[in-house]
């Protein structure tokens, strides 16, 4: 018999630090699996949620959408015995009926929810999903280090694939989600070209370890211009300096889902058919096809553990760009 109670840790309001409590654990209804959490990522996304730079979330919330466990017990209509481990991602539910659902564009539906937002996440020791948008995941990777693929891989992965096919590519942000691109960049056959803090000598440093050409400030001007850019940091500041070290029809691709203004620009930064796209969620193709690459190729992402209970100590690390790839937390 399951436990009847376990911990979480809850957001009552924005700018608040998270309050570790216990609670009933979740009863899965109709479609959806009961999970004993193994391991959750912290995404730069839990800090926007906790800071209130994401609108409406459903309060209190156990925040985590990088959840890797195993299956405890499931409702009616689903079809994964227990034991199974599964990755539960941002993504938690889509309408399936909208014209964007219908289109393949499922992370553009209206009537989404999304996990450690407006759906209970996994920073607690059991926690609750729709089946149809879990993931199997790589055997070859424990949870700890499964975790960071469920979005820092997958929004890096829809983010990289818009532009699959430049030859020199730049990444903006060299934390969690570019030290997992950096690595199928690479192994694709791209130039990767990294920008991080100015002066943050590891992080330029872990960059080249993982194949970049070449590492610098996010102000300084790469030593080729670049066919893209990829931007993870939340920085709107980055998009002229990036528009600026692409060529003429070029992309700066921005991966995050929050971003601070972006300051005015000269036309002539765009001019010559550069653009600037925006990344939105993701689908839940995209978690297939880069799982199964991830698999492939043996990306092996770098973590930091801490224990549930040291969440709000893992944010502020997060916050300050104090870790070089992804931090996880294990429930004790």
């Amino acid at each position: 018999m399951p436990a009847e109670h376990s911990l979480c840790l809850r957001l009552h309001g924005p700018g608040q630090p998270l309050v570790l409590e216990q609670r009933p654990v979740p009863v899965p209804g109709p479609g959806q699996v009961l999970l004993k959490v193994g391991a959750c990522g912290v995404c730069r996304t839990d800090l926007h949620l906790i800071d209130g730079e994401l609108p409406d979330p459903k309060l209190p919330i156990v925040p985590g959408h990088e959840i890797v466990g195993t299956v405890v017990t499931g409702g009616a209509g689903t079809h994964y015995p227990s034991g199974t481990r599964l990755g539960v991602p941002w993504l938690g539910y889509t309408c399936g009926i909208c014209e964007f659902c219908l289109s393949g564009q499922e992370n553009l539906c209206d009537r989404a929810a999304f996990t450690g937002y407006q759906l209970d996440g996994g920073y607690a020791e059991h926690v609750v999903a729709d089946a149809r948008y879990c993931f199997e995941l790589p055997a070859s990777l424990d949870d700890a280090h499964a975790a960071p693929l469920l979005c820092a891989g997958l929004i890096g992965y829809r983010t990289w694939r818009m532009a699959w096919n430049a030859k020199r590519l730049g990444i903006y942000g060299f934390g969690a989600a570019a030290h997992l691109i950096a690595q199928v960049a690479t192994h694709k056959g791209q130039e990767v070209y990294a920008f991080t803090r100015a002066g943050d000598v590891i992080a330029q440093q872990f960059a080249l370890q993982l194949g970049a050409r070449w590492a610098g400030a996010s102000e300084e001007q790469p030593p080729v211009l670049l066919d893209a850019a990829l931007i993870f940091a939340p920085v709107g500041q980055l998009v002229p300096l990036a528009l600026r070290a692409v060529r003429k029809g070029g992309s700066v691709i921005c991966g995050g889902i929050h971003m601070s203004d972006i300051p005015s620009l000269p036309y002539s930064l765009i001019w010559g058919e550069r653009c600037i796209r925006s990344v939105a969620n993701l689908t839940r193709r995209d978690g297939t096809e880069f799982l199964a690459l991830a698999g492939e190729i043996g990306i092996q992402p770098s973590i930091e553990t801490l224990p549930l209970s040291r969440a709000n100590e893992a944010l502020e690390r997060v916050r300050a760009g104090a870790l070089s790839g992804a931090a996880v937390l294990i429930p004790e």
